[in-house]
């Protein structure tokens, strides 16, 4: 949804054409998120099918795209509410770690230390191109920073939950909690209820 309510309000400011406006885009992420033609037109097309941008031709035939007072309505509603968290995890590390510990054979130890050891060098990564951009000179660079940070952050957080999963293994190892388990014969069950709920 993001890239979506992303192009919409980029248009907001003022009408693009479609390579125009997936370049400002960019630009305006800190070139976080790479789109492609493709990506910005079907996104376009979707949202000319539901009143929130028109197109024009120019006098050379290019098309461009411009935002109906609907589609500025919908950007204000965008940027004036809270982006909401999903309860469910759809995270690869996540899954990946949560059905490698039921695995068995699988060393669990050895499976957090390769994610730390590349989550570290993606922080010394992310904080060596920090450094090197400087301080911002111009809202596209603000913009930028805010993105490397918002990266920073995200990895940080990462490290402490791995630190996390492995001291939890290990109380579980201690406690004599059995981790692995084979497949069950049970038939799933309509309407069983999600544990993702659940405090830790």
């Amino acid at each position: 949804m993001s890239v979506r309510q992303g192009l919409l309000a980029v248009l907001a400011e003022g009408p693009c054409y479609l390579f125009q406006l997936r370049n400002e885009f960019h630009r305006r992420t800190g070139s976080s998120l790479q789109l492609n033609a493709g990506q910005v037109s079907t996104t376009l097309d979707r949202l000319e099918r539901d009143g929130l941008v028109v197109r024009s031709a120019d006098s050379d035939g290019q098309v461009w795209f411009s935002t109906t007072e609907q589609g500025r309505s919908e950007v204000r509603t965008w940027l004036g509410r809270p982006v909401a968290r999903s309860a469910t995890t759809r995270d690869e590390l996540t899954v990946k770690l949560a059905i490698a510990v039921t695995l068995p054979g699988v060393e669990m130890a050895e499976v957090l230390e390769v994610q730390r050891l590349e989550c570290l060098r993606h922080l010394q990564d992310l904080t060596r191109t920090k450094q090197a951009g400087g301080e911002p000179t111009s809202g596209e660079d603000l913009a930028w920073l805010m993105t490397v940070d918002s990266l920073i952050f995200a990895g940080e957080a990462e490290l402490q939950w791995l630190d996390h999963c492995e001291a939890r293994l290990e109380r579980a190892r201690a406690a004599g909690v059995s981790l692995t388990f084979p497949i069950s014969n049970e038939r799933p069950r309509a309407g069983r209820p999600s544990r993702a709920g659940a405090s830790s």
